[in-house]
């Protein structure tokens, strides 16, 4: 039976990180931190603060990505630590909602940007006539939703051919989006500075209630440093280049978002990073003329592209990985003998993707998973301390810095995630749950073919 290739090298691990983090998040969540702490100096603040705490979960799963550098992630390492029952979770989750709703979300940022050059994107094509949009309404479908379907399907089927070529296309579209964001930095970095006379902004929520809300939206900004354990399995020498890929990786998106803070608070007052939802093309046309703003949607649509690519080769593995241990369709665990990938696990997460996108509904289901979700990811950062205590004899290549601090603390921080997602959005949260438990009944029909199917062979 064919299986995945190790054709992954350190700078293809490294740019899946840096490629799946840095997407929309450092051109639109300043505002929402100005907002919430008030000052510049508290936004800094809090980027770094993120930023350790992001560096934590890479560290923590540094240590788990070495000792089971296997295709699925967390998948593998809940499935390890608590039974497979929880792996099941994850990976149903990544699936249907989470990885999928992701996907759709990035392909309709990237339409919206490109519909600053191209408006005729938001015209509606054609009408569905069911009640499939908002209120029960006809769903309206528009060409900027047919590109994004378009944008899915055809990353999807590029990443058909291989880890090699997928991998190529994340280096070389992350290589270009870095050079980009450096040049907005070196450009804010030269501009005359703005007057900073009144550095706080008035009505702002500040405090620690502002702090945590500011932090919520950094670790969104710095979210998808996880992905690349999900191809742990075709990593070259997975021992070495994981760790290193993931905490070079996590460390060098921290240095990029603070540089492009500093160019934004260099040229831009708090009060005008706070008024506009766009302030790196405010900041580019302030600095060099309406044309730097054009050039900031560029950007950003290569970003979001980086980040679709890394999203779609990474998410895909997950379903496979299941399928493997016969927890999913099997279908999904089938490797194509010349590209050696799962080529029908990409092309069925592709296609629910564009499903989700042709929908309209999927920054919904995202919201409605983010409580079981984080969850599930403090889990797996726990099962760094539970697997220490399980399994003390398996070879641990790295071992995570500064054990057992580290991993509480990131702990923590899902734990405080979930507890203020709990208790700002209950309803959505416990929707989501139910959401997520209606793959019991799938879990417990795989569980009970699996048994049989062992109990045969003995």
């Amino acid at each position: 039976m064919t299986g995945l290739r190790r054709e992954l090298g350190v700078w293809g691990a490294a740019s899946i990180v840096v490629g799946t983090v840095i997407g929309s998040g450092i051109f639109l969540v300043p505002r929402k931190m100005v907002l919430e702490t008030g000052s510049a100096e508290l936004v800094f603040a809090v980027w770094i603060f993120g930023g350790l705490l992001s560096l934590a979960g890479a560290l923590t799963y540094a240590e788990l990505a070495s000792m089971m550098p296997e295709a699925g992630g967390e998948y593998n390492y809940l499935k390890a630590a608590y039974g497979p029952f929880w792996g099941f979770l994850y990976g149903w989750t990544q699936m249907w909602v989470a990885k999928s709703g992701s996907i759709a979300t990035l392909a309709t940022g990237f339409f919206y940007y490109l519909a600053n050059f191209r408006p005729e994107l938001d015209r509606t094509v054609f009408v569905i006539p069911l009640p499939l949009g908002a209120g029960g309404a006809p769903l309206d479908v528009s060409a900027g939703q047919l590109l994004a379907i378009g944008v899915i399907l055809a990353l999807g089927w590029l990443n058909w051919f291989g880890i090699r070529v997928g991998g190529g296309v994340q280096v070389a579209v992350t290589a270009l989006k870095v050079l980009l964001i450096v040049w907005i930095i070196g450009v804010g970095l030269a501009s005359p500075s703005a007057p900073h006379g009144a550095t706080a902004l008035t009505g702002a929520r500040g405090g620690v209630a502002g702090f945590f809300a500011a932090l919520v939206a950094a670790l969104w900004a710095y979210d998808g440093w996880n992905n690349l354990s999900m191809v742990s399995s075709e990593v070259k020498s997975p021992q070495r280049n994981l760790p290193r890929a993931l905490i070079f990786g996590t460390g060098a998106v921290m240095v990029i978002y603070l540089l492009t803070n500093v160019a934004y608070f260099r040229v831009l007052t708090p009060a005008e990073v706070a008024s506009s939802d766009r302030v790196a093309a405010v900041m580019m046309q302030r600095a060099i003329g309406p044309w730097g703003a054009s050039l900031v949607s560029i950007a950003a649509m290569i970003s979001i592209f980086a980040a679709l690519n890394g999203s779609i080769l990474s998410g895909s593995r997950v379903p496979y990985a299941m399928a493997t241990d016969g927890y999913f369709f099997r279908r999904f665990s089938v490797v194509h003998e010349r590209h050696a990938a799962p080529g029908f696990s990409i092309l069925a997460l592709s296609g629910w993707s564009a499903v989700l996108v042709l929908s309209g509904r999927y920054d919904q289901l995202v919201t409605l998973v983010i409580f079981p979700s984080w969850i599930l990811y403090g889990m797996a950062g726990a099962a760094v301390l539970v697997l220490r205590r399980k399994m003390p004899n398996v070879a641990r290549p790295y071992r995570t810095l500064g054990y057992p601090v580290i991993p509480v603390l990131f702990v923590g921080v899902a734990g405080f995630l979930t507890i203020q997602t709990l208790l700002h959005s209950a309803r959505e949260s416990l929707l989501g749950l139910g959401l997520i438990l209606c793959g019991l009944p799938f879990y417990l029909f795989w569980n009970r073919q699996r048994h049989a199917a062992l109990g045969d062979r003995q």
